[in-house]
Protein backbone atom coordinates (compact mmCIF):
# COMPACT_ATOMS: atom_id res chain seq x y z
CA UNK A 1 0.00 0.00 0.00
CA UNK A 2 2.74 2.38 0.99
CA UNK A 3 4.84 1.29 -1.96
CA UNK A 4 2.00 2.03 -4.36
CA UNK A 5 1.52 5.43 -2.74
CA UNK A 6 5.20 6.24 -3.13
CA UNK A 7 5.16 5.20 -6.80
CA UNK A 8 2.23 7.51 -7.52
CA UNK A 9 3.92 10.31 -5.64
CA UNK A 10 7.08 9.95 -7.69
CA UNK A 11 5.25 9.81 -11.04
CA UNK A 12 3.20 12.90 -10.22
CA UNK A 13 6.08 14.81 -8.72
CA UNK A 14 6.38 18.37 -10.19
CA UNK A 15 9.94 18.99 -11.23
CA UNK A 16 11.39 22.48 -11.31
CA UNK A 17 11.65 22.35 -15.11
CA UNK A 18 8.01 21.28 -15.47
CA UNK A 19 6.85 23.97 -13.06
CA UNK A 20 8.65 26.74 -14.98
CA UNK A 21 7.28 25.40 -18.23
CA UNK A 22 3.74 25.42 -16.86
CA UNK A 23 4.11 28.96 -15.53
CA UNK A 24 5.39 30.13 -18.91
CA UNK A 25 2.44 28.59 -20.72
CA UNK A 26 0.02 29.90 -18.14
CA UNK A 27 1.22 33.49 -18.46
CA UNK A 28 1.03 33.27 -22.24
CA UNK A 29 -2.49 31.92 -21.95
CA UNK A 30 -3.42 34.86 -19.71
CA UNK A 31 -2.08 37.21 -22.38
CA UNK A 32 -4.07 35.46 -25.08
CA UNK A 33 -7.18 35.54 -22.91
CA UNK A 34 -6.71 39.29 -22.44
CA UNK A 35 -6.41 39.68 -26.20
CA UNK A 36 -9.61 37.70 -26.74
CA UNK A 37 -11.40 39.68 -24.03
CA UNK A 38 -10.42 42.92 -25.75
CA UNK A 39 -11.82 41.56 -29.00
CA UNK A 40 -15.04 40.57 -27.30
CA UNK A 41 -15.50 44.10 -25.94
CA UNK A 42 -15.05 45.86 -29.22
CA UNK A 43 -14.41 43.54 -32.14
CA UNK A 44 -10.69 44.31 -32.29
CA UNK A 45 -8.09 45.17 -29.64
CA UNK A 46 -8.01 48.93 -29.16
CA UNK A 47 -5.39 51.39 -28.02
CA UNK A 48 -7.88 53.76 -26.37
CA UNK A 49 -11.29 52.74 -25.07
CA UNK A 50 -14.18 55.09 -24.35
CA UNK A 51 -12.92 55.73 -20.83
CA UNK A 52 -9.33 56.59 -21.71
CA UNK A 53 -9.67 58.90 -24.70
CA UNK A 54 -7.90 62.20 -24.49
CA UNK A 55 -11.10 64.29 -24.75
CA UNK A 56 -14.78 63.69 -24.36
CA UNK A 57 -15.76 62.30 -27.79
CA UNK A 58 -18.43 64.00 -29.86
CA UNK A 59 -18.35 61.28 -32.51
CA UNK A 60 -18.22 57.50 -32.14
CA UNK A 61 -17.92 56.67 -35.83
CA UNK A 62 -16.99 58.31 -39.13
CA UNK A 63 -18.44 58.23 -42.64
CA UNK A 64 -16.06 59.54 -45.30
CA UNK A 65 -17.59 60.18 -48.72
CA UNK A 66 -14.86 60.46 -51.35
CA UNK A 67 -15.33 61.76 -54.92
CA UNK A 68 -12.17 60.71 -56.83
CA UNK A 69 -11.10 62.63 -59.89
CA UNK A 70 -10.81 66.03 -58.18
CA UNK A 71 -14.36 67.37 -57.98
CA UNK A 72 -14.41 71.06 -58.88
CA UNK A 73 -14.95 73.37 -55.91
CA UNK A 74 -15.87 76.33 -58.16
CA UNK A 75 -18.54 74.31 -59.97
CA UNK A 76 -20.07 72.67 -56.88
CA UNK A 77 -19.49 74.38 -53.53
CA UNK A 78 -17.75 77.77 -53.72
CA UNK A 79 -19.48 80.57 -55.60
CA UNK A 80 -17.17 83.03 -57.35
CA UNK A 81 -19.15 85.94 -58.88
CA UNK A 82 -15.93 87.52 -60.17
CA UNK A 83 -15.28 84.38 -62.20
CA UNK A 84 -18.66 84.81 -63.88
CA UNK A 85 -18.11 88.54 -64.38
CA UNK A 86 -14.69 88.11 -66.01
CA UNK A 87 -15.45 85.03 -68.07
CA UNK A 88 -13.24 84.84 -71.15
CA UNK A 89 -10.53 87.14 -69.76
CA UNK A 90 -6.98 86.04 -68.86
CA UNK A 91 -6.36 84.99 -65.25
CA UNK A 92 -4.66 88.07 -63.70
CA UNK A 93 -0.97 87.45 -63.09
CA UNK A 94 -1.02 83.90 -64.43
CA UNK A 95 -1.87 84.26 -68.10
CA UNK A 96 0.87 81.82 -69.21
CA UNK A 97 0.54 79.39 -66.33
CA UNK A 98 1.08 75.69 -67.14
CA UNK A 99 -0.64 73.19 -64.87
CA UNK A 100 -0.79 69.40 -64.88
CA UNK A 101 -1.67 68.86 -68.55
CA UNK A 102 -0.11 72.02 -69.97
CA UNK A 103 -1.11 75.60 -70.69
CA UNK A 104 -4.35 77.16 -69.53
CA UNK A 105 -6.68 79.39 -71.49
CA UNK A 106 -8.84 82.22 -70.17
CA UNK A 107 -11.16 82.27 -67.18
CA UNK A 108 -14.21 80.05 -67.56
CA UNK A 109 -17.40 80.54 -65.52
CA UNK A 110 -19.34 77.59 -64.19
CA UNK A 111 -21.79 76.23 -66.79
CA UNK A 112 -24.56 76.29 -64.17
CA UNK A 113 -25.89 79.05 -61.90
CA UNK A 114 -25.36 78.96 -58.17
CA UNK A 115 -28.42 79.24 -55.90
CA UNK A 116 -28.90 80.47 -52.31
CA UNK A 117 -29.88 77.60 -50.02
CA UNK A 118 -31.21 77.19 -46.51
CA UNK A 119 -31.53 79.84 -43.84
CA UNK A 120 -27.83 80.62 -44.16
CA UNK A 121 -28.20 81.55 -47.83
CA UNK A 122 -25.09 79.56 -48.67
CA UNK A 123 -24.75 79.35 -52.45
CA UNK A 124 -24.03 76.03 -54.08
CA UNK A 125 -24.46 74.75 -57.61
CA UNK A 126 -27.98 74.36 -58.97
CA UNK A 127 -26.81 70.91 -60.10
CA UNK A 128 -27.15 69.72 -56.47
CA UNK A 129 -30.84 70.35 -55.59
CA UNK A 130 -31.02 67.49 -53.08
CA UNK A 131 -27.81 68.43 -51.28
CA UNK A 132 -29.13 72.00 -51.06
CA UNK A 133 -31.42 70.84 -48.23
CA UNK A 134 -28.40 70.12 -46.01
CA UNK A 135 -26.27 73.26 -46.36
CA UNK A 136 -27.30 74.61 -42.94
CA UNK A 137 -25.88 71.46 -41.32
CA UNK A 138 -22.59 71.43 -43.23
CA UNK A 139 -19.34 73.18 -42.30
CA UNK A 140 -17.47 74.04 -45.50
CA UNK A 141 -13.68 74.22 -45.63
CA UNK A 142 -12.88 76.30 -48.72
CA UNK A 143 -9.12 76.66 -48.18
CA UNK A 144 -7.96 73.05 -48.52
CA UNK A 145 -4.61 72.42 -50.22
CA UNK A 146 -2.73 69.33 -51.38
CA UNK A 147 0.91 68.37 -51.88
CA UNK A 148 0.16 66.59 -55.15
CA UNK A 149 -1.54 67.44 -58.43
CA UNK A 150 -1.62 63.80 -59.59
CA UNK A 151 -4.67 61.65 -58.87
CA UNK A 152 -3.03 58.58 -57.35
CA UNK A 153 -0.71 60.37 -54.91
CA UNK A 154 -3.44 62.98 -54.31
CA UNK A 155 -5.95 60.34 -53.23
CA UNK A 156 -3.35 58.65 -51.05
CA UNK A 157 -2.42 61.98 -49.49
CA UNK A 158 -6.06 62.83 -48.74
CA UNK A 159 -6.64 59.44 -47.14
CA UNK A 160 -3.37 58.88 -45.27
CA UNK A 161 -1.66 62.26 -44.80
CA UNK A 162 1.26 61.06 -46.95
CA UNK A 163 1.65 61.27 -50.73
CA UNK A 164 3.39 57.89 -51.02
CA UNK A 165 1.99 54.42 -50.42
CA UNK A 166 2.78 52.41 -47.32
CA UNK A 167 1.11 54.61 -44.71
CA UNK A 168 -2.09 53.83 -42.78
CA UNK A 169 -5.33 55.44 -43.88
CA UNK A 170 -7.50 57.44 -41.50
CA UNK A 171 -9.87 54.50 -41.10
CA UNK A 172 -6.98 52.22 -40.16
CA UNK A 173 -5.82 54.73 -37.53
CA UNK A 174 -9.29 54.81 -35.96
CA UNK A 175 -9.52 51.03 -36.06
CA UNK A 176 -6.15 50.90 -34.26
CA UNK A 177 -7.16 53.50 -31.70
CA UNK A 178 -10.78 52.57 -31.02
CA UNK A 179 -11.56 49.16 -32.49
CA UNK A 180 -15.08 48.24 -33.55
CA UNK A 181 -18.34 48.56 -31.65
CA UNK A 182 -19.51 45.24 -33.13
CA UNK A 183 -17.43 42.10 -32.69
CA UNK A 184 -19.12 40.49 -35.71
CA UNK A 185 -18.22 43.23 -38.20
CA UNK A 186 -14.93 44.91 -39.15
CA UNK A 187 -13.96 48.20 -37.56
CA UNK A 188 -13.19 49.64 -41.00
CA UNK A 189 -15.05 49.08 -44.28
CA UNK A 190 -14.29 50.57 -47.72
CA UNK A 191 -17.12 50.68 -50.27
CA UNK A 192 -15.82 51.18 -53.83
CA UNK A 193 -18.08 52.50 -56.57
CA UNK A 194 -19.86 50.27 -59.09
CA UNK A 195 -17.56 51.81 -61.72
CA UNK A 196 -14.42 50.51 -60.01
CA UNK A 197 -11.80 51.33 -57.40
CA UNK A 198 -10.38 54.87 -56.98
CA UNK A 199 -6.90 55.87 -58.23
CA UNK A 200 -4.24 53.74 -56.49
CA UNK A 201 -6.96 51.29 -55.49
CA UNK A 202 -6.65 49.47 -52.19
CA UNK A 203 -3.78 51.66 -50.99
CA UNK A 204 -6.51 54.18 -50.10
CA UNK A 205 -7.74 51.94 -47.27
CA UNK A 206 -4.44 50.28 -46.39
CA UNK A 207 -3.30 49.51 -42.86
CA UNK A 208 0.23 50.56 -43.89
CA UNK A 209 2.60 49.59 -41.07
CA UNK A 210 -0.20 49.11 -38.53
CA UNK A 211 -1.12 45.50 -37.68
CA UNK A 212 -2.92 43.74 -40.53
CA UNK A 213 -6.28 43.60 -38.75
CA UNK A 214 -6.69 47.37 -39.25
CA UNK A 215 -6.83 47.25 -43.05
CA UNK A 216 -10.17 48.27 -44.52
CA UNK A 217 -12.41 45.38 -45.54
CA UNK A 218 -13.71 45.96 -49.07
CA UNK A 219 -17.45 45.48 -49.36
CA UNK A 220 -20.16 46.84 -51.66
CA UNK A 221 -23.78 46.24 -52.52
CA UNK A 222 -22.67 44.84 -55.86
CA UNK A 223 -19.98 42.53 -54.53
CA UNK A 224 -20.16 40.81 -51.18
CA UNK A 225 -17.06 39.64 -49.37
CA UNK A 226 -15.40 36.86 -51.31
CA UNK A 227 -15.20 33.28 -50.03
CA UNK A 228 -17.59 34.03 -47.17
CA UNK A 229 -20.28 31.46 -47.91
CA UNK A 230 -19.72 27.90 -46.71
CA UNK A 231 -19.61 25.43 -49.64
CA UNK A 232 -22.78 23.35 -49.99
CA UNK A 233 -20.72 20.17 -49.65
CA UNK A 234 -19.73 21.09 -46.05
CA UNK A 235 -22.27 20.30 -43.33
CA UNK A 236 -22.90 22.77 -40.49
CA UNK A 237 -21.68 20.39 -37.80
CA UNK A 238 -18.54 19.63 -39.78
CA UNK A 239 -17.88 23.33 -40.30
CA UNK A 240 -18.33 24.11 -36.61
CA UNK A 241 -16.08 21.25 -35.54
CA UNK A 242 -13.39 22.38 -37.98
CA UNK A 243 -13.52 25.93 -36.66
CA UNK A 244 -13.26 24.73 -33.05
CA UNK A 245 -10.27 22.56 -33.95
CA UNK A 246 -8.56 25.42 -35.77
CA UNK A 247 -9.22 27.73 -32.83
CA UNK A 248 -7.52 25.26 -30.51
CA UNK A 249 -4.51 24.99 -32.83
CA UNK A 250 -4.33 28.79 -33.12
CA UNK A 251 -4.39 29.20 -29.36
CA UNK A 252 -1.66 26.62 -28.85
CA UNK A 253 0.49 28.31 -31.47
CA UNK A 254 -0.15 31.75 -29.97
CA UNK A 255 0.85 30.50 -26.52
CA UNK A 256 4.07 29.13 -27.97
CA UNK A 257 4.78 32.44 -29.75
CA UNK A 258 3.89 35.26 -27.36
CA UNK A 259 4.23 38.83 -28.59
CA UNK A 260 3.76 37.96 -32.27
CA UNK A 261 1.31 40.65 -33.39
CA UNK A 262 1.13 39.31 -36.94
CA UNK A 263 0.01 35.99 -35.54
CA UNK A 264 -2.64 37.64 -33.36
CA UNK A 265 -3.84 39.63 -36.37
CA UNK A 266 -4.15 36.46 -38.44
CA UNK A 267 -6.06 34.68 -35.67
CA UNK A 268 -8.35 37.67 -35.21
CA UNK A 269 -8.95 37.88 -38.96
CA UNK A 270 -9.95 34.22 -39.20
CA UNK A 271 -12.23 34.48 -36.18
CA UNK A 272 -13.85 37.64 -37.56
CA UNK A 273 -14.34 35.91 -40.91
CA UNK A 274 -16.15 33.08 -39.17
CA UNK A 275 -18.45 35.49 -37.32
CA UNK A 276 -19.06 37.46 -40.51
CA UNK A 277 -20.52 34.38 -42.16
CA UNK A 278 -23.65 35.26 -40.21
CA UNK A 279 -23.38 39.04 -39.83
CA UNK A 280 -22.20 40.16 -43.28
CA UNK A 281 -25.07 38.63 -45.27
CA UNK A 282 -27.55 40.28 -42.89
CA UNK A 283 -26.02 43.76 -43.13
CA UNK A 284 -25.76 43.44 -46.92
CA UNK A 285 -29.38 42.39 -47.35
CA UNK A 286 -30.94 45.58 -48.70
CA UNK A 287 -34.24 43.80 -49.33
CA UNK A 288 -35.01 44.31 -45.64
CA UNK A 289 -35.42 48.04 -46.33
CA UNK A 290 -38.83 49.50 -47.21
CA UNK A 291 -39.79 50.44 -50.76
CA UNK A 292 -40.08 54.08 -49.73
CA UNK A 293 -36.49 53.98 -48.46
CA UNK A 294 -35.32 52.52 -51.75
CA UNK A 295 -37.16 55.21 -53.70
CA UNK A 296 -35.72 57.96 -51.51
CA UNK A 297 -32.17 56.74 -52.08
CA UNK A 298 -32.74 56.04 -55.77
CA UNK A 299 -31.85 52.35 -55.80
CA UNK A 300 -34.62 51.81 -58.38
CA UNK A 301 -33.18 54.35 -60.83
CA UNK A 302 -32.87 53.40 -64.49
CA UNK A 303 -29.40 54.95 -64.33
CA UNK A 304 -27.37 51.92 -63.24
CA UNK A 305 -24.57 54.06 -61.81
CA UNK A 306 -26.99 56.13 -59.74
CA UNK A 307 -28.75 52.97 -58.55
CA UNK A 308 -25.40 51.32 -57.75
CA UNK A 309 -24.15 54.28 -55.72
CA UNK A 310 -27.55 54.56 -54.00
CA UNK A 311 -27.31 50.92 -52.90
CA UNK A 312 -23.84 51.58 -51.53
CA UNK A 313 -25.16 54.61 -49.61
CA UNK A 314 -27.85 52.41 -48.08
CA UNK A 315 -25.25 49.78 -47.22
CA UNK A 316 -23.11 52.49 -45.56
CA UNK A 317 -26.00 53.46 -43.30
CA UNK A 318 -26.60 49.81 -42.32
CA UNK A 319 -22.90 49.39 -41.47
CA UNK A 320 -22.79 52.57 -39.38
CA UNK A 321 -25.90 51.73 -37.37
CA UNK A 322 -24.40 48.30 -36.58
CA UNK A 323 -21.26 49.79 -35.07
CA UNK A 324 -18.68 49.85 -37.85
CA UNK A 325 -16.22 52.51 -36.74
CA UNK A 326 -15.16 53.97 -40.11
CA UNK A 327 -16.83 53.69 -43.51
CA UNK A 328 -15.17 54.92 -46.73
CA UNK A 329 -17.83 55.47 -49.40
CA UNK A 330 -16.62 56.22 -52.94
CA UNK A 331 -18.62 58.01 -55.65
CA UNK A 332 -16.71 57.40 -58.92
CA UNK A 333 -13.59 55.42 -59.78
CA UNK A 334 -10.30 55.60 -61.65
CA UNK A 335 -10.02 57.75 -64.75
CA UNK A 336 -10.89 55.99 -67.97
CA UNK A 337 -9.68 56.21 -71.55
CA UNK A 338 -12.74 58.35 -72.23
CA UNK A 339 -11.87 61.43 -70.20
CA UNK A 340 -14.27 62.14 -67.36
CA UNK A 341 -16.41 59.07 -68.02
CA UNK A 342 -15.77 57.24 -64.75
CA UNK A 343 -14.79 60.00 -62.34
CA UNK A 344 -14.78 63.78 -61.74
CA UNK A 345 -11.63 64.44 -63.80
CA UNK A 346 -13.19 66.92 -66.26
CA UNK A 347 -10.25 67.94 -68.45
CA UNK A 348 -12.09 68.26 -71.75
CA UNK A 349 -15.86 68.39 -71.35
CA UNK A 350 -16.72 69.78 -67.93
CA UNK A 351 -20.40 70.42 -68.66
CA UNK A 352 -21.18 66.98 -70.08
CA UNK A 353 -19.08 65.21 -67.43
CA UNK A 354 -20.69 66.92 -64.44
CA UNK A 355 -24.17 66.57 -65.85
CA UNK A 356 -23.36 62.87 -65.74
CA UNK A 357 -21.80 62.79 -62.25
CA UNK A 358 -23.87 65.28 -60.23
CA UNK A 359 -27.18 63.38 -60.43
CA UNK A 360 -25.41 60.14 -59.44
CA UNK A 361 -23.97 61.85 -56.36
CA UNK A 362 -26.78 64.22 -55.39
CA UNK A 363 -29.91 62.21 -54.59
CA UNK A 364 -28.33 59.18 -52.86
CA UNK A 365 -25.93 61.26 -50.76
CA UNK A 366 -28.67 63.64 -49.61
CA UNK A 367 -30.91 60.66 -48.81
CA UNK A 368 -28.14 59.08 -46.73
CA UNK A 369 -27.63 62.29 -44.73
CA UNK A 370 -31.38 62.63 -44.16
CA UNK A 371 -31.64 58.99 -43.11
CA UNK A 372 -28.76 59.30 -40.64
CA UNK A 373 -30.37 62.38 -39.15
CA UNK A 374 -33.84 60.84 -38.82
CA UNK A 375 -32.39 57.79 -37.06
CA UNK A 376 -30.43 59.92 -34.60
CA UNK A 377 -27.13 58.65 -35.96
CA UNK A 378 -25.83 62.12 -36.79
CA UNK A 379 -25.72 62.83 -33.06
CA UNK A 380 -22.59 60.68 -32.80
CA UNK A 381 -21.51 60.15 -36.42
CA UNK A 382 -19.08 62.49 -38.16
CA UNK A 383 -19.58 62.82 -41.92
CA UNK A 384 -16.71 63.93 -44.17
CA UNK A 385 -16.81 64.86 -47.85
CA UNK A 386 -13.42 64.77 -49.57
CA UNK A 387 -11.73 64.83 -52.96
CA UNK A 388 -8.01 64.83 -53.82
CA UNK A 389 -7.72 68.43 -55.10
CA UNK A 390 -9.66 71.06 -57.03
CA UNK A 391 -9.84 72.42 -60.56
CA UNK A 392 -8.45 75.50 -62.29
CA UNK A 393 -10.70 78.56 -62.82
CA UNK A 394 -9.48 78.70 -66.41
CA UNK A 395 -10.28 76.30 -69.21
CA UNK A 396 -7.58 73.90 -70.24
CA UNK A 397 -6.13 75.22 -73.51
CA UNK A 398 -8.00 73.85 -76.49
CA UNK A 399 -10.76 72.27 -74.38
CA UNK A 400 -13.94 73.10 -72.49
CA UNK A 401 -12.66 71.50 -69.29
CA UNK A 402 -10.48 72.38 -66.30
CA UNK A 403 -7.04 71.13 -65.27
CA UNK A 404 -5.85 70.06 -61.81
CA UNK A 405 -5.52 72.61 -59.00
CA UNK A 406 -3.95 71.53 -55.66
CA UNK A 407 -3.61 75.13 -54.41
CA UNK A 408 -7.19 75.64 -53.24
CA UNK A 409 -10.30 73.47 -53.06
CA UNK A 410 -13.23 72.47 -50.84
CA UNK A 411 -13.91 69.67 -48.39
CA UNK A 412 -16.65 69.64 -45.73
CA UNK A 413 -17.77 68.07 -42.48
CA UNK A 414 -21.19 67.45 -40.96
CA UNK A 415 -22.69 65.74 -37.93
CA UNK A 416 -21.31 65.10 -34.46
CA UNK A 417 -19.43 68.07 -33.02
CA UNK A 418 -19.74 70.20 -36.17
CA UNK A 419 -21.21 73.70 -36.29
CA UNK A 420 -23.67 73.59 -39.15
CA UNK A 421 -23.56 76.54 -41.52
CA UNK A 422 -19.95 77.39 -40.65
CA UNK A 423 -17.45 78.34 -43.35
CA UNK A 424 -13.70 78.11 -42.84
CA UNK A 425 -11.24 79.75 -45.24
CA UNK A 426 -11.63 80.83 -48.82
CA UNK A 427 -9.86 80.98 -52.13
CA UNK A 428 -9.17 84.16 -54.09
CA UNK A 429 -11.79 85.87 -56.28
CA UNK A 430 -11.38 83.24 -58.98
CA UNK A 431 -10.93 80.09 -56.88
CA UNK A 432 -7.31 79.71 -57.94
CA UNK A 433 -5.51 79.68 -54.59
CA UNK A 434 -6.34 79.45 -50.91
CA UNK A 435 -5.73 82.81 -49.29
CA UNK A 436 -4.99 83.71 -45.69
CA UNK A 437 -3.85 80.56 -43.91
CA UNK A 438 -4.25 77.53 -46.19
CA UNK A 439 -5.80 74.41 -44.64
CA UNK A 440 -3.85 71.16 -44.86
CA UNK A 441 -4.85 67.52 -44.81
CA UNK A 442 -3.08 67.34 -41.45
CA UNK A 443 -5.35 70.08 -40.05
CA UNK A 444 -8.33 68.17 -41.42
CA UNK A 445 -7.43 64.92 -39.64
CA UNK A 446 -6.27 66.65 -36.47
CA UNK A 447 -9.85 67.93 -36.27
CA UNK A 448 -11.36 64.53 -37.10
CA UNK A 449 -9.36 62.83 -34.34
CA UNK A 450 -10.28 65.59 -31.90
CA UNK A 451 -13.97 64.95 -32.56
CA UNK A 452 -13.62 61.25 -31.75
CA UNK A 453 -11.87 62.18 -28.51
CA UNK A 454 -8.24 61.77 -29.53
CA UNK A 455 -5.24 64.10 -29.56
CA UNK A 456 -3.62 63.63 -32.98
CA UNK A 457 -0.15 64.13 -31.51
CA UNK A 458 -0.66 61.21 -29.12
CA UNK A 459 -2.13 58.66 -31.55
CA UNK A 460 1.17 57.19 -32.71
CA UNK A 461 2.76 53.93 -33.79
CA UNK A 462 6.47 53.21 -33.58
CA UNK A 463 7.82 52.31 -37.01
CA UNK A 464 11.36 52.42 -38.43
CA UNK A 465 12.70 54.46 -35.53
CA UNK A 466 9.90 57.04 -35.46
CA UNK A 467 6.61 57.48 -33.66
CA UNK A 468 4.44 57.84 -36.76
CA UNK A 469 1.06 59.55 -36.89
CA UNK A 470 -1.46 60.49 -39.57
CA UNK A 471 -0.64 64.20 -39.18
CA UNK A 472 3.12 63.58 -39.59
CA UNK A 473 4.71 66.53 -37.69
CA UNK A 474 1.94 69.00 -38.54
CA UNK A 475 -1.74 69.64 -37.82
CA UNK A 476 -3.81 72.35 -36.16
CA UNK A 477 -7.45 72.13 -35.12
CA UNK A 478 -9.97 73.91 -37.36
CA UNK A 479 -11.73 75.65 -34.47
CA UNK A 480 -14.18 77.65 -36.60
CA UNK A 481 -16.16 74.57 -37.58
CA UNK A 482 -16.45 73.01 -34.11
CA UNK A 483 -19.78 73.24 -32.31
Amino acid sequence: MNTQSNDVSQSDQLTRRAMLGSVYSGLAAIGLSHLQAAEARGGTPRAYDAHSRHYFPKAERVLQIFCPGAASHIDLWEYKPELTKRHGQPLPGEGNFSSFQGKNGNLMRSPWPFVSCGESGKQISSMLPHMARHVDDIAFIHSMTSKSNTHGPGCIFMNTGHATEGFPSAGAWLSYALGSENENLPAYVAIPDLRGEPPNGKANWSNGFLPARHQGVMLSAQQSIRNLKTPSSVQDAEDEATREFLQELNQRHAIANPGNTDLYARIAAYELAARMQLSAPEVSDLSAESQSTHRTYGTDSTNKYLAGYAKNCLLARRLLERGVRYVNLYCAARASGVDGKLNWDAHKTLKADYERHCPIFDQPTAALLTDLNQRGLLDDTLVLWTTEFGRMPTHQQGTAGRDHNPDGFTCWMMGAGIQGGAVHGTTDDFGRRAIGTPTTVWDFYATVLHLVGLDHERVTYYHNGLNRRITDVHGELIHEILA
